[in-house]
């Protein structure tokens, strides 16, 4: 059963190596298992290769002229359109440091040479199924980032809202040194946070007066319908609180569990901080945009008040001010 489970594993492998005789050999070897070859004799071409053809793994040599497979790797990782294609670094060195090398430019795996042929295929076929999973958590991504903006596009005044909040609450989130991976969260729930909305009929949603209460209820359920969503996706881990509990106040006042204070996530915290700054500085139905000043102004009331995190509040103030982050402005510039 094993065997035949490796028989479905396709995909499309590019080879840099400068000695034609290795290439020939793994291209023969790879290609006889029903993959899909193409070559490249440098470092260069192997880069110029990865430009135009969709690959799935790549197999590198590590002494090759122009560039070597360690810089080729570097390059491969750092580009946000290849740094997800698995690299195999092939080769005679047998140094520690080298291996060290290896995993410090992003290397998945290693074969040494002479290449044995069972360990070449365990290893590509080990590496292209993890590409596989990758792949399909990439598009269900997709499919939820491409809702999440059609719900955001039925409204006509809250126009790049998704984007404006994944930049503003990734750059509050760095500046407030959290963790990498809360800061990717932030990223993704800047787009998601609001997909919930796609239960809510768009009689509610734009409806222009004042909502009934019970189509308030039905708004204040978002967040759980948009955290039920996103749940079968593993990589939203740190994505779910964020989507339920945007809508929290530091005084318990929110929805949808009504958490206090620090209970309240910290990413959670900074998100619905730029969501509310969003909102003022961007015109709505109900009201004109505010000005950069008059929105912090009304924020720094509602603080006071009792709705957010003085000290998260404090530091998104700060963020303005300094004048490092214009993009931040977008939203007030436009309204005005």
């Amino acid at each position: 059963m094993l065997s035949q489970s490796n028989q479905l594993i396709t995909g499309t492998i590019l080879i840099a190596d400068d000695q034609p005789s290795n290439r020939e050999l793994l291209e023969e070897l790879l290609t006889a298992q029903g993959f899909r070859v193409v070559t490249a004799s440098d470092g260069a071409e192997a880069l110029r290769q990865l430009s135009k053809v969709p690959v799935d793994l790549v197999l590198l040599d590590v002494m090759m002229p122009h560039l070597n497979g360690f810089e080729v790797c570097e390059k491969i990782k750092v580009n946000p359109d290849t740094y997800l294609v698995p690299v195999i670094l092939v080769t005679a060195l047998s140094d520690k440091q080298d291996r060290i090398e290896g995993i410090r430019v992003g290397a998945d795996d290693f074969l040494s040479r002479p290449v044995d042929r069972t360990e070449l295929l365990a290893r590509t076929r080990s590496l292209l199924k993890l590409k596989q999973r990758t792949d399909e958590l990439e598009r269900a991504e997709s499919v939820l980032f491409v809702l999440a903006r059609s719900i955001e596009g039925k409204d006509p005044y809250t126009h790049g809202h998704c984007e404006r909040l994944s930049e503003y609450s990734a750059a509050l989130g760095e500046r407030l040194s959290l963790p990498e991976d809360q800061i990717t969260a932030l990223r993704r729930a800047g787009v998601v946070h609001d997909i919930g909305k796609i239960a809510i009929p768009d009689s509610v949603l734009l409806k222009p007066s004042s909502l009934t209460p019970d189509e308030w209820k039905l708004v204040r359920e978002h967040p759980a319908v948009g955290e039920r969503i996103c749940v079968p996706l593993k990589s939203f881990r740190l994505v779910l609180p964020i989507i339920r509990h945007h809508h929290e106040k530091f005084d318990g006042s929110g929805y949808p569990d009504g958490l206090r204070g620090e209970n309240i996530p910290i990413t959670a915290r900074v998100l619905q901080i730029v969501d509310v700054y969003d909102a003022l500085t961007t015109v709505r139905p109900y009201k004109p945009a505010f000005s950069i000043t008059d929105a912090l102004q009304t924020m720094k009331q509602e603080v006071v008040r009792g709705w957010w995190d003085p000290n998260v509040f404090d530091q998104f103030e700060r963020l303005i001010r300094s004048g490092t982050a214009d993009f931040l402005s977008r939203g007030a510039a436009a309204g005005r």
